[in-house]
């Protein structure tokens, strides 16, 4: 769909493949049409030789434009790379800095360009905007404590010696955010001598050479990491850009075949207030199937009613990690006699539930999550804890910053090992669902609920920092 011609100002939206990075976009676009911008999303197009990326990316990017008629998405064409990297994540990030050209070519071809908002992997547009005289602004799709520390890492590393591989549990101290143990930083970035990990934090180094930085949190929720972003602490050697609390932005999961409610939902009717444990670790996460099996126990041993979202366990092989799975033989996966056992109490899904549903459910009492960010907010705005169990990327520390930090949830001791144990499983359950602890949690997370209501009502902070931005974007002309 093309921009409204009388709209008189276009934002164009940059990202990286995948649809966990789209949808927080689309997201954002939503604001913006709501502010009367019309709004171009440019989509960078795998080249022919990385044709795994393209069969995983260009359904969900069908998909999410069929979604939302209002949004021009405009797919670039796709740059030369003749020799794919066999790292996925590299490759997706050669794809996305040889699209660069192209992404000018674009804007150049385009009526005057309001500003050019970038994900966080778009870096090296910052040249294209540069190249058409748009102000360019990051929109960042994670926490502000995460933020906080990526911005830090290059003044860190600047200033230290030796490998976060080698310092195990040791803590990191970064402006804004609790104590990190080293090892729950992303494993990119643990080896210095690593490619991917010179590339982030190159990455990281070129963020402040933005105008200025979308979040999607809310102030409430991460008042130090914004305090620190905002004083400059967590860029000590050059001037930090202005940061705008835009969120909580919550992306909605997609409805059920011939827009039916999910069973899951009439199930979770049926249940009392608050009584129910939801399992899922989000879109990608899978656990083997000798964790289902741990999980399977710890719940039935704890004896509360339990969600469960079960997902085929992931292929040995990583590469193939991104592609579609069968679905999960529950007969075979979950221990002998479980199903049967627990039906009275417990009800078990396969690949995917709606989760931002679910969490809002008066019935649903806990949360075991992946501690993906989105998942994060969702459970944060339905004042759900967390029993955080993450898995990959900044999931470790986004762990930190709900325990230590927002004081949220509960970590699920061994995380960081081959396996979880079924009685840390019922031991957390049972703690967060029965104990005094699990009752100043659920305290916390109303507040939390409250704030973030507050937070995107008329007038309230992440609206007026909405508007801050569009005045600052004003200013830029």
């Amino acid at each position: 769909m093309e921009p409204n011609s009388k709209q008189s100002q276009t934002v164009v939206l940059h990202t990286i493949l995948g649809a966990g990075h789209l949808a927080p976009l689309v997201e954002l676009a939503k604001l913006f049409l709501g502010r009367g911008f019309a709004v171009i999303i440019a989509v960078p197009t795998p080249p022919a030789s990385t044709a795994d990326v393209a069969a995983s990316s260009a359904p969900a990017v069908a998909r999410i434009a069929a979604a939302n008629p209002s949004i021009s998405f405009h797919n670039l064409p796709p740059p030369d790379y003749p020799e794919p990297d066999p790292d996925g994540f590299q490759q997706l990030l050669d794809v996305i800095r040889l699209t660069v050209p192209i992404l000018l070519t674009f804007l150049r071809s385009l009526p005057p360009v309001a500003a050019v908002v970038l994900d966080l992997f778009c870096v090296d547009a910052l040249d294209a905007a540069a190249a058409v005289g748009v102000p360019a602004y990051f929109y960042f799709t994670s926490s502000a404590g995460v933020l906080a520390a990526f911005l830090h890492l290059p003044h860190y590393f600047a200033t230290t010696e030796g490998d976060l591989k080698v310092m195990g549990k040791a803590l990191l101290h970064f402006p804004g955010v609790p104590p990190i143990p080293a090892s729950d930083m992303p494993h990119n970035v643990l080896d210095r001598a690593d490619v991917i990990g010179a590339s982030l934090v190159y990455h990281y180094r070129r963020m402040p050479e933005a105008r200025g930085m979308l979040i999607n949190t809310y102030e409430w929720l991460e008042a130090k990491a914004v305090m620190a972003l905002g004083d400059g602490a967590c860029v000590p050697d050059r001037p930090t850009p202005p940061v705008y609390c835009i969120g909580p932005l919550i992306v909605k999961g997609e409805v059920a075949a011939k827009g039916e409610r999910h069973a899951c939902l009439a199930w979770l009717d049926a249940q009392p207030e608050r009584s129910v444990v939801f399992v899922s670790f989000g879109s990608m996460g899978a656990v083997s199937a000798e964790q289902l099996k741990e999980i399977a126990r710890g719940l039935e041993n704890s004896g509360h009613r339990f969600l469960w979202v079960v997902r085929s366990p992931p292929p040995e092989d990583p590469a193939n990690f991104s592609l579609p799975r069968s679905e999960p033989d529950l007969g075979a996966l979950l221990p002998e006699g479980f199903l049967e056992r627990t039906r009275e109490r417990g009800m078990v899904v396969t690949s995917w539930a709606p989760q931002v549903e679910v969490l809002r459910h008066a019935a649903t009492g806990a949360f075991v999550t992946h501690c993906g960010w989105n998942s994060v907010l969702e459970a944060a705005t339905a004042g759900v804890p967390m029993l955080c169990w993450p898995q990959y990327a900044e999931q470790r520390l986004n762990k930190v910053l709900v325990v230590d930090g927002m004081q949220l949830g509960v970590v699920m001791d061994g995380y960081d090992e081959e396996l979880v144990k079924a009685e840390e499983v019922e031991k957390k359950v049972r703690l967060v669902m029965d104990s005094d602890e699990g009752k100043k949690l659920r305290g916390r997370l109303a507040m939390a609920k409250e704030m973030a209501a507050e937070a995107l009502a008329d007038g309230g902070p992440s609206c007026t920092a909405f508007s801050d931005f569009l005045d600052d974007l004003q200013r830029s002309k």
